[in-house]
């Protein structure tokens, strides 16, 4: 009897160890996926880095339009007028945003760009010096715990909902009759979308998706196989329920496939037909989902986030002729 009390009690021990070890592991999967100090710390930043460098399209035409895009983004800098701008987020955080303004910026139309997962806003200046070109006001925001701006944990595009509504705010209180188009790549192009979902300003007249993940839980999951090359077994699930106590956001409600089905904004959704990333799939969902006016353009042989990089000129427009249907 005292031998069973004791095996009893090894077994609870046992399990109630594994139970500690398994939220610890969960918890530290939370840290090296979603808070980029911490992934520097664990040499994880540039593991993904490395591994979404080589799921890349590497193709000459790419590589020669790459480094005219750079070219572009370095004249676009000398002769923009730049400046940062800072926003407090609804939870105290501080955000960090470059603007630059046209010579004369009323009545101009503005753009804010959206940059991807573990990105920054100095990302986007090459899309920017096209919109600056066209005479567009531009904003390029650092999204939360990314770039210069405050955060615990990045928010895969929902928590950057709010936060960017803030920098629309910004815009229209001293333009309260700017026309907005808001431009996003990957997880850019998802919080762009989740946002559409919500009651966004008449100003925002269309959204240009470029890469957009169809929802946080599948993203979440596919980086846990691809890059920490770890099996589910329920850990996703348990690292939702610890988000929400953590991060203070449910990955099951970020879902840009459920927003869409709610927009009545104009949008335009790119993908790359070679895109190993957020599969091409995931743009066509959308687009079947969506129940505002919409179109789609898919590039043959552009990976992820390389349309513009794969063939400039159709990309761009496209872009405009879209946004110039919608202003």
């Amino acid at each position: 009897m005292k031998k069973m009390k004791l095996r009893t009690k090894i077994f609870i021990w046992v399990i109630a160890v594994l139970f500690v070890l398994y939220n610890v592991g969960v918890n530290m999967l939370i840290s090296v996926a979603l808070v980029p100090d911490f992934m520097r710390k664990l040499e994880a930043f540039d593991r993904v880095t490395e591994q979404s460098y080589s799921e890349m399209v590497q193709t000459d035409d790419i590589s020669v339009n790459t480094q005219a895009a750079r070219n572009e983004a370095k004249a676009f800098l000398e002769k923009a007028d730049g400046f940062k701008v800072k926003c407090t987020s609804d939870d105290g955080y501080e955000l960090i945003a470059a603007c630059f303004k046209q010579p004369e910026p009323e009545g101009k139309p503005w753009v804010v760009l959206l940059h991807g997962y573990t990105g920054w806003k100095e990302e986007m200046y090459h899309y920017a010096a096209r919109y600056y070109d066209r005479g567009f006001n531009i904003l390029c925001p650092d999204l939360r715990c990314q770039g210069e701006s405050d955060g615990d944990y990045i928010g895969m595009g929902w928590t950057d909902r709010a936060d960017v509504l803030k920098w629309i705010d910004m815009i229209l209180d001293p333009y309260p009759d700017a026309d907005i188009v808001l431009h996003g790549e990957s997880m850019g192009a998802s919080c762009c979308l989740m946002l559409t979902g919500t009651d966004l300003p008449e100003n925002v007249r269309c959204v240009i998706s470029d890469c957009a993940y169809s929802d946080s839980m599948s993203m979440f999951r596919k980086q846990l196989r691809d890059w920490f090359s770890l099996p589910d077994i329920g850990l996703i699930d348990t690292a939702r329920i610890w988000l929400i106590i953590r991060g203070g956001y449910d990955l099951k409600k970020a879902s840009a496939l459920n927003e869409v089905a709610k927009s009545s904004t104009p949008t335009l959704f790119i993908h790359g037909d070679q895109d190993r990333i957020v599969p091409v799939g995931s743009a066509k969902d959308l687009f079947e989902a969506c129940s505002a006016e919409k179109d789609m353009m898919i590039v043959e042989g552009a990976g992820h986030v390389q349309s513009c990089l794969k063939d400039p000129e159709a990309y761009y427009d496209k872009v405009f002729s879209f946004i110039d249907a919608c202003l």
